[in-house]
């Protein structure tokens, strides 16, 4: 589980960081702006700040794209040792022909 734990939140760091990194060039947001945006993006509670510019807009774009499959992937990273857990507990087994 640790081992789960610890690649989800560097899928977290990593994902968030391209964020502040982008918001901080292309938006040219400071710093504690650009790290806002980009969480509330990551967790799809959606924009803060408007975008100043067309290039903006389209990392904005991209990065909404992209933080949405990342969520769902590192929320299935964090959960697959449980999951799989539960399954043993349940008995699941793979039928095959």
């Amino acid at each position: 589980m640790g081992r789960y734990t610890l690649v989800a939140i560097a899928l977290i760091v990593f994902s968030v960081g391209i964020g502040v990194l982008g918001y901080r060039h292309f938006a040219s947001l400071n710093w504690v702006d650009s790290f806002y945006m980009a969480s509330m993006i990551l967790t799809g509670m959606g924009p803060v700040s408007e975008m100043p510019n067309d290039a903006a807009k389209i990392f904005s774009s991209i990065y909404a794209l992209y933080s949405g499959v990342a969520f769902l992937s590192i929320t299935a990273v964090f959960f697959a040792p449980v999951i799989h857990r539960i399954l043993h507990i349940l008995q699941v087994e793979d039928e095959e022909n």
